[in-house]
């Protein structure tokens, strides 16, 4: 299992379309992908669970990843995290 505190950094957070986005591409993997945050554990494979999270720009969240191709899943994860899924600054 991997896991890595991850900070959202895009100026809109996770609404609707980077979750969207997060969505599409945890589903591309085999591996169990969960976000946590201190109150809250949701399956990050439903847009509707990472939206109901309700992370914000700088909402720091603990991305966790568990299966046979986790490795592939957290690096594509983080990459777009990184990338502020696209948004300019």
């Amino acid at each position: 299992m991997l896991e890595k505190e991850v900070l959202i950094a895009n100026k809109t957070g996770l609404h609707a379309r980077p979750a969207s986005m997060f969505v599409q591409t945890a589903n591309k993997f085999h591996s169990k992908i969960v976000l946590k945050t201190a109150q809250k554990e949701v399956d990050a494979k439903s847009i509707l669970s990472i939206l109901s999270l309700g992370l914000t720009k700088g909402s720091s969240v603990i991305l966790q990843v568990e299966g046979d191709d986790e490795e592939a899943a957290m690096q594509s994860l983080t990459d777009l995290i990184a990338s502020k899924f696209g948004e300019a600054e």
